[in-house]
């Protein structure tokens, strides 16, 4: 059974930094492009960050410069630096397999919260 176990959430000040990791337990998880999403209370699920196979980013605007998206392949892996948090950032952050066409195709992870105070 697909799984996606996210990690690395907390309570930080702004300015401050976290790094959140996830786990996919899924089949061709290399040739896959993965994403990190968000949703803060009583909005929409938002895109963050993906990686594609190739390593190549995108980074939605909000957090260029600060965030930073990452994968190992061997673990099975996708991590998202976030550095010079601020309030904004907060919510529960996902991860999830992306296609471009169709949008996150795996079932959703718990999520790991994110709150930054001001």
């Amino acid at each position: 059974q697909v799984q996606l176990v996210e990690s690395g959430g907390g309570l930080v000040q702004a300015g401050g930094s976290l790094r959140l990791s996830c786990v996919a337990s899924v089949r061709d998880f290399s040739i896959k492009t993965m994403a990190w999403y968000r949703q803060a209370p009583g909005k929409q699920r938002d895109l963050v960050a993906t990686i594609s196979s190739g390593s190549s980013t995108y980074y939605r605007t909000s957090v260029k410069g600060r965030f930073s998206i990452s994968r190992d392949n061997a673990k099975k892996a996708v991590y998202l630096q976030m550095n010079n948090l601020e309030p904004e950032d907060t919510a529960v952050y996902y991860c999830n397999a992306l296609n471009w066409n169709s949008g996150p195709f795996l079932n959703w992870g718990q999520g790991t919260q994110v709150t930054v105070s001001s």
